[in-house]
C-alpha cells in the first residue's frame, strides 16, 4: 500500500478551497444540511442555498417546528427534492430522539431518514472529529486510480470503506484531513474526464499513471437525459406547486400545457407517492 496520507495532508493544507462547512465553528447541523445539499449538486449552487437555509432554520428543532411544505419550497431549484423532505424528517427525528442535537454515533446517524454510509460518517468525522472512512464518488475515483490502476471506479460497495480506512492515519485529526483531502483531490485535480496529473500530490505513486493510463472501462450506471424525461415533468409540477403555495392548484391546471399528458400524470402520481405533494378535493398541494 503506497503512502498516500503524507502527500495528501501536505497538499490539502496548501490547496484546500475555503468552503463554509470547513470552518471550525460551522457545527454539526450545518454540516449535515450541507451534506444533504451536496449530493449530486455542484458546490457553487449549494453555497447560497445553504446560507439561506441555515439563516431560516439554524437548528434541527427550528426546521422541525415548521411545515414540510416550507422545506420543499426553500429547497427551490436544487434538484432531487426528496432530499428536502428527508432532511425535514431527519430534523424531526433529531428533535424527538436526540433532544435537538445532531448525534455523533454513526449508527444513530444511520437511523435518521435519508442518511446513508457517506453522510453518517461525514458528520461523525467533520463535525465531531472521530476517525471513520468517508467515501464519496471523488474518493472512489482517487482510490481506483492510485491503488487499483483503474481509469474509473466501480459501482459503490461496502469494500470502499475498507479501502479508504487502509490509507487513513491512526491520528483522528490527520485521518479527517486525509478524508477531506481525498475528496478534494478527486473534485479539483483527479477529475473524471480531464485529470491534472501534473498537479497531483500522489502522482509519483499512482498505479494508473505508472501503468500508462490504461482505459479500463466504466461500468457505472449512467443517468438518463433530463430533457423530456419524467424527472423534468416532476420538476415542472413541483415548481408550480412551490410558486402557488400555500394555495393548492386544481388538477386540470397542473402544468396544463405539458405536451405529454401520460407523462404529466406519472409525474403527479410519483410526487404524491414520494410525499412531495398531496391530493384532495381535485386539487394538488405541497405536503402539510
Amino acid at each position: 500500500m503506497p503512502d498516500l496520507a503524507t502527500p495528501l495532508i501536505a497538499w490539502y493544507r496548501e490547496n484546500a478551497r475555503d468552503l463554509p462547512w470547513r470552518h471550525p465553528e460551522f457545527g454539526a447541523w450545518g454540516i449535515l444540511v450541507s451534506e444533504f445539499m451536496l449530493q449530486q449538486t455542484p458546490v457553487a449552487r449549494v453555497i447560497p442555498h445553504l446560507e439561506a437555509w441555515l439563516e431560516r432554520w439554524p437548528t434541527p428543532s427550528s426546521l422541525a417546528a415548521d411545515a414540510p411544505a416550507e422545506a420543499v419550497r426553500q429547497w427551490a431549484n436544487l434538484g432531487y427534492p426528496r432530499r428536502a423532505l428527508w432532511l425535514y424528517r431527519a430534523a424531526v427525528e433529531i428533535r424527538d430522539r436526540h433532544d435537538g442535537v445532531v448525534p455523533r454515533d454513526v449508527d444513530a446517524l444511520l437511523a435518521l431518514t435519508g442518511i446513508g454510509d457517506y453522510t453518517a460518517r461525514a458528520v461523525a468525522v467533520f463535525a465531531y472529529g472521530d476517525r471513520h472512512p468517508v467515501v464519496d464518488t471523488n474518493t472512489r475515483r482517487v482510490l481506483a486510480r492510485a491503488i487499483d490502476a483503474k481509469s474509473q471506479p466501480e459501482a459503490p460497495a461496502r469494500r470502499d470503506l475498507a479501502a479508504m480506512d487502509a490509507i487513513l492515519p491512526r491520528d483522528d485529526n490527520e485521518a479527517a484531513i486525509v478524508n477531506a483531502a481525498t475528496m478534494e483531490l478527486g473534485a479539483v485535480v483527479c477529475t473524471a474526464r480531464s485529470p491534472r496529473c501534473e498537479a497531483c500530490p500522489v502522482a509519483r505513486v499512482c498505479g494508473w499513471r505508472v501503468a500508462g493510463y490504461p482505459d479500463t472501462g466504466d461500468d457505472r450506471r449512467k443517468q438518463a437525459r433530463y430533457e423530456g424525461s419524467d424527472r423534468q415533468a416532476r420538476g415542472a409540477v413541483l415548481k408550480q406547486l412551490r410558486d402557488a403555495a400555500p394555495q393548492p392548484i386544481p388538477f386540470d391546471e397542473v402544468i396544463a400545457q405539458w405536451p405529454d399528458a401520460p407523462q404529466r400524470d406519472r409525474a403527479i402520481d410519483s410526487l404524491i407517492a414520494d410525499g412531495l405533494a398531496e391530493a384532495s378535493d381535485d386539487v394538488l398541494r405541497l405536503p402539510s
